[in-house]
C-alpha cells in the first residue's frame, strides 16, 4: 500500500528471564497510513511497550520485517537504526527528560546539535517549534522555572524539531493532572490534523479516545482494531 507509514509483518520478540522465555511480541502483522493516529492499549506485560520501542528503532525483532517510511529497518544496524530514528521519528515519554540546567531553547536545540546543525538554523528551528506548542514567551526558562505541563510541551517541541514523520508518545499524560492532560492531548491533535502520524501508548481510554483508532494487545498479539472516529480530511 503507497500511503503506508508504518507496515510490521509476523514482528516476534521473545526475551529470557532467568529460566522462562517471554513472548513479548507474537507474530505482529499490522499497518499504519500516513497521517494516521493510533493509540495502542493493553495491560501491562501485553507487548504494547516492546512494539513502541521497535517501531521507534529502539529495538529489533527476532523475527519478521519493519518498515518504517518505505524503508526497511528490521536488519538494520545500531548506527543505521539511529540515522533513522534521528530523521525519521519523535519521541515524547511520560518523563519529560529534559536537561535541569539547560533552558527551553537549547533543550529543545539539543537533536540538531547531534545532527551537526549551525547555531544560528539550530537556535531558529528551536525557536519556531516551541512556538507551535504555545512556548515562545518560555524560551530561556529552564526545566524548574516551567510547570510540568510547560515541561512536557517542551519534550514535544523538542520531538518535533528535527520535522520527523512519525511521532510516537509513551503515557505522555501519565505524570499531568487531568486538565493539563487534555491541553497536551489538543496539541496533539493539532499535530495529527497538520498531518503528523501519530503513534500513542496509553492506559487511559479518555486519552486514547483522541485517536483515529485503537489497537489493543494482549499476550504480545493484537488482539483487536477499533475505529474511533473517521480520519480528517
Amino acid at each position: 500500500m503507497v500511503n503506508e507509514i508504518i507496515r510490521c509483518e509476523t514482528l516476534s520478540k521473545t526475551y529470557v528471564l532467568g529460566d522462562e522465555e517471554v513472548h513479548a511480541l507474537d507474530e505482529v502483522t499490522i499497518s499504519l497510513a500516513r497521517g494516521d493516529y493510533a493509540a495502542v492499549m493493553g495491560p501491562s506485560g501485553s507487548g504494547k511497550s516492546t512494539f513502541m520501542n521497535i517501531v521507534g528503532c529502539l529495538d529489533t525483532p527476532d523475527t519478521g520485517k519493519l518498515w518504517i517510511d518505505d524503508e526497511e529497518v528490521s536488519r538494520m544496524s545500531r548506527n543505521e537504526l539511529a540515522g533513522i530514528r534521528n530523521k525519521k521519528i519523535g519521541f515524547v515519554f511520560q518523563q519529560f527528560n529534559l536537561l535541569g540546567r539547560t533552558s527551553a531553547l537549547d533543550n529543545v536545540a539539543l537533536p540538531l546539535l547531534y545532527g551537526g546543525v549551525n547555531r544560528h538554523d539550530r537556535r531558529e528551528r528551536a525557536y519556531a517549534a516551541l512556538e507551535r506548542v504555545g512556548l515562545k514567551d518560555r524560551v530561556g526558562h529552564h526545566p524548574t522555572q516551567l510547570s510540568g505541563g510547560q515541561q512536557q510541551r517542551v519534550a514535544i517541541a523538542r520531538a518535533l524539531v528535527n520535522e520527523p514523520a512519525i511521532l510516537l508518545a509513551d503515557e505522555p499524560t501519565g505524570a499531568l493532572d487531568t486538565h493539563t492532560g487534555e491541553e497536551i492531548m489538543d496539541i496533539f491533535d493539532d499535530l495529527n490534523q497538520s498531518g503528523l502520524t501519530i503513534v500513542l501508548v496509553t492506559h487511559e481510554y479518555l486519552i486514547a479516545a483522541h485517536a483515529l483508532q485503537m489497537i489493543r494487545f494482549l499476550d504480545g498479539k493484537i488482539t483487536g482494531v477499533e475505529q474511533l472516529k473517521a480520519e480528517a480530511a
